[in-house]
């Protein structure tokens, strides 16, 4: 058979190995292995069809995902035609696999949309704590959108809709999108106008051009109304974005349809009131300090199994209460101090005091450099 073979098909080549790289569960990294058809001429069987599969580099070009552009040919038996369209259906389904339950992270590189590492583990909306009622709000708010396609095709309004989560760093800004996004099992198309390299033209085609069913997040939109003139060593003098292109990309006349933008910023007081207005911004919400209730929720996620009569809860708000950290402290300092105590009720409520004295030596100290 293998006579056979070689004569049919004398440029026969090996396999050849192919490394990537997966993450555990736990965050670690490993590398898999695989034999695949090398360059050159194979015979193959799917199912009970044999085809001759012709792998070919073209040239030494890349494309934008930094791979050596390539042709595959595959030829088979015309009674066993249709087993193409089976192969591209199980490869259709396995993608599918890949990425079911998780959420798919892009970002900007080589001036395009392009997937974050390995698709994230969706986050659930209750893990992102805000003010009573407000995480409802806006969830409802985007499913009501999502519903109503053809109610502003109808009516000649563009279709697309644009939020504004505004707070002090720490509040669950970022986090809460992410979490959203999974919920309505969609994906994540996140850039930083800060961003070195990010201009107008640039900005409006990743606008135009975003992946289906994925929410754009658009961090620091601030940074379109700064006039930071101070250069680094490298020459750059920061963001290229300015404040008619960020205008334009949201709904000029080339912007894109069919689009839920969440934009963020800690920094409200520098945004422009053209912004803000509906059609660019058609809901805006501050995210702020960790309120008490807030704050019994988040103790009730970490510690609600030890804490069943929610007596150690009560001790340690009171202990909040006291030393003035009721809505003067972020969600986010608030979990630090939670992951310092892990599985010990009794150990956060210790902790409160220190906590305390520590937040306030770095009051102190930004004072003193201000």
């Amino acid at each position: 058979m293998e006579t056979v073979l070689r004569r049919v098909t004398p440029g026969l080549h090996h396999l050849q190995m192919e490394t990537g790289m997966t993450r555990t569960a736990g965050g670690a990294t490993q590398t898999t292995f695989n034999l695949v058809p090398g360059h050159g001429k194979h015979i193959l069987r799917y199912g009970n069809a044999f085809m001759a599969v012709t792998r070919e580099r073209e040239g030494k070009s890349f494309d934008s995902h930094g791979q050596p552009f390539e042709t595959i040919k595959l030829v088979t038996l015309y009674q066993f035609r249709h087993v193409f369209e089976n192969i591209f259906q199980e490869a259709h389904r396995m993608s599918q696999q890949s990425i079911e339950g998780k959420t798919v992270v892009y970002t900007l590189q080589n001036m395009q949309w392009m997937p974050l590492g390995e698709p994230k583990r969706k986050r659930p909306l209750k893990s992102v704590v805000l003010e009573e009622g407000l995480s409802e709000k806006i969830e409802n708010d985007v499913r009501e959108f999502l519903e109503a396609r053809t109610w502003y095709l109808d009516r000649g309004i563009p279709y697309r809709r644009g939020y504004l989560l505004h707070g002090p760093p720490g509040t669950g800004k970022t986090s809460y999108v992410q979490a959203l996004a999974g919920v309505l099992d969609f994906n994540i198309a996140m850039l930083s106008l800060s961003q070195r390299g990010l201009h107008d033209d640039l900005l409006n085609h990743l606008l135009l051009n975003v992946p289906p069913r994925t929410i754009v997040l658009l961090e620091d939109a601030d940074a379109a109304f700064s006039n930071r003139r101070q250069r680094d060593e490298d020459g750059y003098s920061g963001t290229n974005v300015t404040f008619s292109g960020l205008l334009n990309a949201l709904d000029g006349v080339a912007s894109a349809e069919e689009r839920v933008i969440f934009m963020t910023t800690n920094h409200i007081d520098k945004l422009d009131q053209a912004l803000v207005r509906p059609g660019r911004v058609d809901m805006t919400i501050r995210l702020g300090e960790a309120t008490e209730s807030q704050m019994a929720h988040m103790w009730d996620r970490f510690y609600a199994q030890y804490d069943a009569d929610g007596q150690r809860r009560e001790a340690f708000l009171g202990e909040l209460r006291q030393r003035g950290l009721v809505g003067a402290v972020s969600t986010a300092e608030l979990q630090g101090l939670f992951l310092a105590a892990k599985d010990d009720p009794d150990a956060a409520i210790a902790l409160v005091g220190g906590f305390a004295v520590a937040r306030k030596s770095v009051e102190n100290l930004g004072n003193i450099v201000t």
